[in-house]
């Protein structure tokens, strides 16, 4: 490895996986669990419904409960958030029916393993993420996961980036941190991070915040 550089802090979303239908919130299966209660809800309550879940999200200082997220979107929709239609919602379904990774994740993984960079997540997201990249086969690849939902904040709260890089027992200078939103890969700069924005699918690259195209690129830094 070239420089102090000895890890690389990943965020999930964006960079490790992506939706499958290209919605993150509410999940692919939302209206027809909804429909299954109330046949009558049109797709522009739903619409409704959803941005009114995105404002929730926007004021959230951390990931919010998921159960408090639906009872948002249930309400907005004039439905009472029983027990039952919270379950039903919430229930567990294979992370493989819902979301993919990216093409490019698992060989730079393995080339990462294989140079002895030792590896992380940082996100904004529900507690159960170690268990959905198990079962999209990353399991095994990271030592430490900082998620909002756990720790109580989000990007770019430094608690994120530090719980990560803290796990590992290196120094911000000793990690690259690698994130679809340049504005938190600039935070995790200032905080002392090596930052690279990822810019996929012909994404404009970010003014002052160095980026990459693709996943494969951060293995040059080692």
């Amino acid at each position: 490895m070239t420089g102090e550089l000895r890890a690389v802090l990943f965020d999930s979303g964006g960079v490790l996986i992506r939706p499958i239908g290209g919605r993150w919130n509410p999940r692919a299966d939302f209206e027809e669990t909804v429909l299954g209660y109330d046949p009558t809800i049109t797709p522009e309550r739903f619409a409704g419904a959803i941005a009114a879940g995105e404002a929730f999200f926007a004021t959230s200082e951390t990931t919010p409960d998921y159960d408090d997220y639906h009872r948002v979107l249930l309400r907005h929709l004039g439905l009472q958030p029983t027990p039952a239609l919270l379950a039903d919602l919430g229930r567990e379904v294979p992370a493989t029916s819902v979301l993919e990774v990216f093409p490019d994740v698992v060989e730079t993984l393995e080339e990462l393993r294989r140079r002895g960079v030792r590896m992380a997540v940082v996100s904004d997201a529900w507690p159960g993420l170690p268990e959905a990249h198990a079962e999209l086969g990353l399991g095994g690849y990271f030592e430490a996961y900082a998620i909002s939902a756990v720790l109580g904040c989000r990007k770019p709260d430094p608690r994120m980036y530090r719980h990560a890089s803290d796990a590992l027992e290196l120094r911000a200078q000793e990690c690259v941190f690698v994130d679809d939103d340049p504005e938190l890969v600039a935070a995790a700069i200032e905080l002392g991070y090596v930052g690279r924005a990822l810019c996929r699918d012909g994404a404009v690259e970010p003014p002052g915040v160095a980026s990459i195209t693709a996943l494969t690129e951060i293995i040059d830094l080692f």
